[in-house]
């Protein structure tokens, strides 16, 4: 493991021509302190746990000391906001230190959030608040527990920094690590500035990181897409599996690799709803959680808009095309792992969709629901009446739980060794708002940071039993039932 000084970078990006980013230092921010620290996100650029103990630690990620070997650069891109295009975004309140090969020969993007304005700022003040600090970091980590592809949070640093948004509060910066920032945006901005030479070095740039195996396929930039494709439908996928509306589905928030990324008003859904709206700022609905499926593939346009110079409009409306099996395929496939179903076919959505249904007119508990239904019992005399008695009509649960047990009993599992599969997909612990809004409030007005390193621990592990933590569990009491989070949060 490596001290803080001896961090191997190896900064790719900063290569690049310099039309693709701005050279910018952060911005010093008044007497950091350290707030969280996650050990396995230190992992990830072998940094030894001790450095955290460290006076120069806070210092080192807020920007207010540069690391040897980082070259900070603020990224450009340009983006459709709610559909708009917007020529000119980029980084506007973080700052890329650099990239960080570890011993694996993984390389990983050290991004801080909140260092300061950069040219892209468009007259923000480049901060960013403890509160949102605080959910980004704990929701990429809970994702990450989730198995579900994301970018990594190393740190908080906190200060009593005035920052100023609907109200006067503390400023923080998170450190966000992720194999690469590249957004779909990230080629639009050359694409509406007819700058396609630019395209050409940025996809030659990503495929030779990021997907080596193209470099010598025959119609590279096709499949290159057709390769993000797969990933972005793949984790729409798993975000409806779970519940989870991201809330601002912007192209400029869409990851070239597939990853969760730019966490702000996002929400896990409580009782099952299939029009959830996490963003209050998001009037007409179109992030919603049914939404994002359909959102993502629009965005998938729009990235194959920005590479007819590289993939002929024909040749990408037939990848589009792809998408709609793909998503539905694999939602399928993970709807019947968490029904325990072992073997899945597209048919089974006919099961699917009358079970969400009824949990929808029930209101019933989405999590918790799943994890329950572990303990269905196949027996033609079983007892599931805790399963039952979510659900207003008992009489359509009891219809379908008759077609529900056939189809266990055809694949002749027990049901002790199907709740042990289930429990392995179904999670216990989700990160409810209410549990994020008890972590902020305490930092906020205790400087007591305990609660947000309880729940990084918590939902690092979300699959399994914690006795001691089962109120972690429960819906959100009804103080929190009508919390609400925009693009500020």
């Amino acid at each position: 493991m490596r001290q803080l000084e001896q961090l191997n970078f190896d900064n790719t990006f900063a290569r690049l021509p310099a039309n693709f980013f701005s050279s910018i230092n952060p911005t010093p921010l008044a007497r950091p302190y350290l707030v969280s620290f996650n050990p396995d996100a230190a992992r990830l650029i072998d940094l030894a746990l001790t450095e955290a103990e460290r006076d120069e630690f806070a210092l080192c990620f807020t920007g207010n000391r540069l690391l040897p070997g980082s070259e900070p650069l603020a990224m450009l891109y340009a983006g459709h906001q709610f559909g708009q295009y917007v020529q000119q975004l980029g980084d506007g309140r973080a700052i890329l230190l650099g990239e960080i090969k570890n011993k694996l020969g993984q390389s990983w993007d050290v991004q801080l959030k909140g260092a300061g304005p950069t040219p892209y700022s468009r007259n923000g003040d480049g901060r960013a608040v403890l509160r949102s600090s605080i959910r980004e970091y704990l929701c990429s980590e809970a994702m990450h527990g989730l198995g579900i592809p994301t970018s990594r949070a190393l740190c908080i640093v906190g200060s009593d920094e005035e920052v100023y948004r609907e109200a006067v509060e503390s400023a923080a910066v998170v450190t966000r690590l992720a194999p690469s920032c590249v957004r779909f945006g990230s080629f639009e901005v050359f694409y509406y500035r007819k700058q396609y030479e630019q395209i050409t070095q940025l996809a030659d740039y990503v495929i030779a990181k990021h997907f080596p195996h193209l470099l010598n396929t025959e119609q590279k930039y096709s499949v290159f897409l057709q390769e993000v494709l797969l990933s972005t439908a793949h984790l729409m996928a798993q975000w409806q599996a779970v519940g989870f509306s991201h809330g601002v589905m912007n192209t400029d928030n869409m990851s070239i690799l597939g990853l969760t990324f730019d966490y702000g008003p996002f929400g896990f859904m409580e009782s099952y709803e299939p029009g959830y709206i996490c963003n209050h700022s998001d009037h007409s609905g179109r992030y919603a959680y049914d939404q994002q499926p359909q959102i993502a593939l629009w965005n998938l346009s729009a990235l194959a808009q920005a590479l007819t110079p590289l993939v002929p409009a024909e040749q990408a409306e037939e990848i589009l095309e792809t998408y709609g099996d793909i998503f539905s395929e694999h939602y399928v496939s993970l709807m019947c792992n968490k029904l325990g179903i072992r073997y899945a076919g597209l048919e089974d959505f006919a099961l699917i969709q009358p079970l969400l249904e009824m949990m929808q007119s029930s209101k019933v508990d989405y999590t918790n629901l799943f994890r329950n239904f572990g303990n269905f019992n196949t027996a033609i005399d079983g007892n599931n009446k805790n399963l039952r008695d979510q659900f207003v009509d008992r009489v359509a649960f009891d219809e379908w739980a008759a077609v529900y047990r056939s189809r266990l009993q055809a694949e002749g599992r027990q049901d002790h060794e199907r709740k042990v599969a289930m429990d392995k997909v179904n999670p216990k612990y989700i990160l409810r708002n209410y549990l994020a809004q008890t972590a902020i409030s305490k930092a906020e007005k205790e400087r007591d940071y305990s609660e947000v390193d309880r729940l990084l621990n918590l939902l690092a592990k979300p699959f399994d039993e914690q006795p001691e933590m089962d109120s972690y569990a429960a819906p959100s009491p009804e103080w929190a039932r009508h919390l609400e989070v925009s693009c500020s949060s």
